[in-house]
């Protein structure tokens, strides 16, 4: 749980560094376009969602994979 809280906490640092940057990238690219399209804010949200979800799943794999490994292997190469 504490290890999933700290990536959590980067990945929240991530999204708020890279929304701002990303809007305003998009929106200079936009506006070279005929017909205009709005940037939803529901697009960050859903790619926020899904970068936390990933680091989640990531996290949560490497932690089961340590945990269900059978310590004597790992100190047998020690």
């Amino acid at each position: 749980m504490l290890l999933s809280k700290e990536f959590s906490k980067w990945v929240l640092l991530a999204n708020v560094i890279a929304w701002p940057i990303g809007y305003f990238i998009m929106s200079r690219w936009l506006q070279d376009f005929a017909y205009r399209s709005g940037i939803a804010i529901g697009a960050f949200f859903l790619a926020g969602g899904l970068a936390w979800t990933i680091a989640f799943l990531t996290v949560s794999y490497q932690t089961i994979k340590a945990s269900l490994a059978d310590p004597v292997s790992a100190l047998k190469y020690e």
